[in-house]
């Protein structure tokens, strides 16, 4: 626990830092920090946001990082929360140089928070909202049953990825009254819109033409977690309000998922900078530059995101200040300009433009970076080493944020409320073990049964699941 020497310590070392963050040209959320003993920090780092609804696969998160922890495998340093004013957590047990670093990190990140387009929609007051999302479930679980609402949430989180990133839903909606109060309705918010989708459900029901049709019931959709929650047959008004609060969850984490070596690479850069710059005893200097060493270097077997998306800003400051003569004539660039393009870069773009635009082949083989995969049952060897083919294989693995591409290609299929999901193959098949268990969870949202089409073994296959047996052809 640190002593109230090491928190002033600590309090003048964030001024300096706020102020060194500042000169650079950072402009983050206020931020409040706070030191906690590990508990905090990973009861924090399991639900990923504080105050969030309970779930045993939050538990299980929880114990496994704990015990990391505990048998020295692992340490979580830090943990942010992207809200404004935003949030640090820092380890009581890190030493003042560890949490000294740790905010110079933290503010990097909530400079890309607040900057990125990315990150434009998100709702900036998420620890209240999933506070009362879980007061809400707590309600459910009180009138239901744990167990009832548990096994809904099993069977909604195995979709949860599957929402559209490119999709928010921002509505103002009117108090509720007292007489959907009195029937026991959730309360009115951002869909509550979905209430009224019975009798607009019916499959005899006259639809207005394709191009008309509202958000949700249109075909082919990918968001799938929307889709069963708007159109299902078989929810009830607290199965979809439940739904909704964990699309709304996703909405927030999406813009995580899509920027992750950007912002870690970004945070990564400018603790690098912010540091160098403080006024630092030897020991503490050489304390740090092992830390910093070991945050920004590469791991054996996995890409290291906090690596890789450091050193490609440290190559765009670099190229854009000092570009070649051919660069100065074909691109138009004068030099002197790397701090202006990195934050333009921040701004705008996300993983999958950042290393599509800027990994370069010099960087390619500086970084040592190759393609390898399971060639044999137990043998993996390097299948691909030219820099174009290993840039596009590591933006492949981030599209869709690494999970297959699934979407709704009907929600009347047979003319009997069937649902049918289409796999859009790009090369990497389903695991048909995983996915007929997703069939399973699906086919209880749904409560029709639900066909899947994918690829196996280079031709096409539908897997179906009628709530009682698994079929495919």
């Amino acid at each position: 626990m640190a002593d109230d020497r090491e928190i002033k310590d600590l309090e003048r070392a964030l001024e300096q830092i706020w102020q060194i963050a500042a000169r650079l040209g950072l402009d983050p959320f206020p931020t409040r920090f706070e030191i906690v003993p590990a508990t905090v920090m990973y009861e924090i780092g399991s639900y990923a946001l504080p105050g969030r609804y309970s779930h045993w696969t939050f538990g299980k998160a929880y114990h496994r990082m704990k015990t990391m922890y505990d048998f020295g495998l692992s340490k979580i340093y830090e943990v942010v929360i992207n809200t404004n004013p935003s949030y640090g957590f820092l380890l009581e047990t890190n030493s003042p140089i560890q949490n000294k670093l740790v905010m110079a990190h933290v503010l990097g990140h909530v400079d890309f928070f607040k900057n990125n387009a990315y990150f434009s929609k998100t709702n900036r007051r998420m620890v209240e909202s999933v506070s009362s999302h879980a007061g809400r479930m707590n309600e459910y679980e009180f009138k239901y049953g744990r167990k009832t609402v548990e096994e809904f949430l099993d069977a909604v989180l195995s979709i949860e990825e599957h929402i559209d990133p490119n999709f928010f839903i921002k509505q103002d909606h009117p108090p509720q009254t007292e007489a959907q109060e009195r029937a026991g309705r959730p309360k009115e918010g951002r869909y509550d819109d979905l209430w009224k989708l019975g009798e607009q459900s019916a499959p005899d029901a006259p639809q207005p033409p394709a191009r008309e049709l509202p958000r949700g019931e249109r075909v082919p959709e990918k968001d799938l977690v929307y889709y069963i929650m708007r159109n299902s047959p078989a929810l009830a008004d607290w199965q979809r309000d439940a739904m909704a609060m964990i699309h709304e969850e996703m909405e927030y984490f999406v813009p995580q998922m899509q920027t992750k070596v950007m912002n870690e690479g970004w945070a990564s850069f400018h603790h690098a900078r912010i540091m160098r710059e403080l006024d630092l005893p030897d020991r503490e200097l050489l304390e740090f530059a092992e830390l910093h060493a070991g945050v920004v270097s590469p791991q054996k077997g996995q890409l290291n995101p906090y690596y890789l998306g450091y050193k490609i800003f440290e190559d765009i400051e670099r190229r854009w200040d000092n570009p070649t003569a051919e660069e100065r004539e074909r691109l138009g660039r004068r030099g002197g300009e790397g701090r202006e393009k990195i934050f333009e870069v921040r701004e705008l773009d996300n993983d999958v433009s950042f290393l599509r635009n800027y990994l370069t082949e010099e960087l390619c083989e500086e970084l040592d970076l190759f393609v390898y995969e399971l060639v044999e049952e137990e043998e993996w060897k390097v299948t691909e080493k030219r820099w174009e083919r290993v840039r596009d294989q590591l933006v492949s693995n981030m599209t869709n944020f690494g999970f297959p591409y699934i979407v709704v290609a009907d929600g009347d299929h047979n003319g009997n409320r069937e649902l049918y999901l289409k796999h859009q193959y790009e090369g990497a098949e389903l695991d048909p073990a995983y996915a007929r268990k997703v069939l399973e969870y699906v086919f209880r949202l749904w409560g029709r049964p639900v066909h899947l089409e994918t690829t196996a073994d280079g031709e096409q296959l539908v897997m179906r699941y009628n709530g009682e047996d698994h079929d495919e052809d």
